[in-house]
């Protein structure tokens, strides 16, 4: 890289639950808990928020520090039940050790229930809030297609764009 050139780096996440067995336990997905007649949560370690999961690993992955599991992993007690927007703050505490910041960040869910565009806002408050830097959600089904499609589980995809917190190599 030439110097004075703005030094960026992307990183991608993807994490994927089940629903829980478990008929107390609640959604949480981008920091929302989601109601409803038939809401299930998902099984997990923590609150299993898929969608901050996929933002914290893209976040670790721009900054070259490994995955989630590595730094918060499912067998360490510190993470039961853990609120996945204080991961994902922590996440990012860690990549600015490093000398990263966030810029931005991209998700993409993909559930075929509940319905999500009504949460998408609020989701987008928190994560932005946790990443500190704009975070834009997108819901999408699957169609019917695979475990997903047959309402198994929910899943998302991130892309996050840090900076070097000197702003140029």
């Amino acid at each position: 890289m030439t110097a004075n050139m703005p030094a960026l780096r992307v990183g991608q996440g993807i994490d994927v639950h089940p629903f829980s067995d478990d008929p107390t336990r609640a959604l949480v997905l981008g920091g929302v808990t989601i109601t409803g007649a038939g809401v299930r949560g998902l099984a997990g370690h923590s609150d299993a928020d898929a969608v901050a999961h996929a933002v914290a690993d893209a976040v670790l992955g721009a900054a070259g520090l490994g995955d989630l599991g590595r730094h918060m992993p499912d067998t360490d007690p510190q993470w039961a039940g853990a609120d996945s927007l204080n991961i994902l703050a922590e996440v990012v505490a860690l990549a600015a050790r490093e000398g990263w910041i966030p810029v931005n960040a991209d998700c993409t869910v993909v559930a075929e229930e509940p319905r999500l565009a009504p949460h998408v806002p609020a989701m987008v408050s928190h994560l932005s809030e946790a990443l500190g830097a704009p975070v834009n959600v997108k819901a999408t089904r699957a169609e019917g297609l695979g475990a997903l499609g047959r309402a198994e589980g929910i899943a998302c995809t991130a892309a996050v764009l840090l900076t070097s917190n000197e702003g140029v190599l």
